[in-house]
């Protein structure tokens, strides 16, 4: 409401504009187009004004739907640091809070995966391991990064302008072919799970028990990671599986022939699922630039639909990265590529954020569901597979 006290305003005379008017209406404006009315005109002039270069419209869209990175190798790296800041920034690794600022990333899924050649008999332990130091890290950068176990929680945590840390994947081997340690693991925090390096999901497919962990991970909201599975076992999983399942590091093989990238068939398949394919940006799976990873994303999302595709950094996982995107600041510039190819920016807020965001509501909402008609499973594999 007005002031009571401001002087009232003197309208013009007839015939009379002020200054701003009469600019106004002494500018020259473009035609308008057959069936375009004149407020249509105004609005598309509007537009053409405040459009800004693709760069400039990149960072606008992902101030409102910012990046949910689907892989960070970041806690592996940091074992080998004696001393890092991520809150200032920290140039020994490619993930901290002022790059991932700059790069509009709002979630990230850290990945508590261990190095190849752990023994079976070590993998629980050191998943543990991995999640203490997760866990020590948020603690020790508050300001910058908060724990989140849930859509809701991911969502306060960009509300207060946090980055939220989602954990996972880990290793399936990690559960010692046991759903006891799947429930530790998920009370610990653990949101992800990846199906390789087991006996019961290898390339024969899920055998009996790995049925039972399928379940057990729905019950609990524990989703799937299908990258590197065997195509059997992808698509066993997306039938089985009553939440959508992820793809942590796949682009399409039909441009990079590569064991993790996913063929047309399954890419279809999981579009079908609503699963979601995270595209890595990496260079020994996409591509040596910008314009290869867009290749992939214009390729999946013509193949499994814009619900089903998303992004994964898979920064600090010692892979090579394409020119330009070679840390968590380098989002902009992808996203200005796919303006510049013609993406429409509903399609890019699907890719950037609320594909996520619907996959790991709907394992909430499952799991409430599930946990109401199921018991927690004491199955074990001597039992289910012999």
């Amino acid at each position: 409401m007005a002031d009571l006290h401001d002087e009232p305003r003197t309208l013009p005379e007839v015939g009379e504009l002020d200054d701003e008017a009469q600019a106004e209406a002494s500018t020259p404006h473009p035609p308008l187009t057959a069936g375009e009315t004149a407020q249509d005109g105004q609005g598309a002039r509007n537009a053409r004004e405040t459009a800004g270069t693709p760069l400039e419209r990149a960072r606008a869209l992902l101030a409102a739907h910012p990046v949910a990175d689907g892989y960070s190798g970041l806690p592996w790296a940091l074992r080998h640091l004696p001393w890092y800041d991520l809150q200032l920034g920290e140039s020994a690794v490619a993930t901290d809070v002022p790059r991932l600022r700059e790069g509009h990333v709002g979630a990230l899924l850290w990945s508590l995966h261990l190095p190849e050649g752990t023994a079976a008999d070590r993998a629980a332990g050191a998943t543990l391991e991995q999640l203490d130091l997760v866990r020590s890290v948020i603690d020790a950068h508050p300001e910058g990064l908060r724990l989140a176990r849930s859509a809701g929680q991911v969502i306060d945590a960009r509300n207060c302008g946090r980055v939220a840390v989602v954990l996972g994947p880990a290793t399936a081997a990690a559960l010692d072919d046991s759903l006891a340690v799947l429930r530790m693991l998920h009370l610990l925090g653990v949101r992800v799970l990846t199906l390789v390096g087991t006996s019961w999901a290898g390339d024969a497919g899920l055998t009996r028990f790995g049925e039972e962990v399928v379940r057990e991970m729905n019950r609990l909201g524990v989703l799937a990671d299908l990258s590197g599975a065997s195509d059997t076992t992808v698509a066993r999983v997306l039938t089985l599986s009553k939440t959508p399942v992820l793809c942590t590091r796949s682009a399409a093989r039909a441009l990079c022939p590569r064991p993790d990238n996913l063929s047309d068939d399954l890419l279809a398949e999981l579009g079908a699922a609503k699963g979601l394919c995270l595209v890595p940006l990496t260079a020994e799976q996409t591509g040596p630039g910008v314009r290869d990873v867009a290749d992939h994303l214009d390729h999946v999302r013509a193949i499994a639909g814009p619900d089903c595709v998303g992004l994964s950094g898979a920064h600090d996982s010692g892979a090579a990265h394409p020119e330009g995107l070679t840390d968590a600041s380098g989002y902009p510039y992808l996203i200005a590529e796919l303006l510049d190819r013609g993406w429409p920016e509903t399609d890019i807020a699907l890719l950037t954020w609320d594909n996520m965001q619907r996959v790991l509501r709907t394992a909430d909402f499952t799991a409430r569901a599930a946990q109401e008609r199921r018991k927690p499973s004491t199955a074990r594999i001597t039992e289910l597979d012999g």
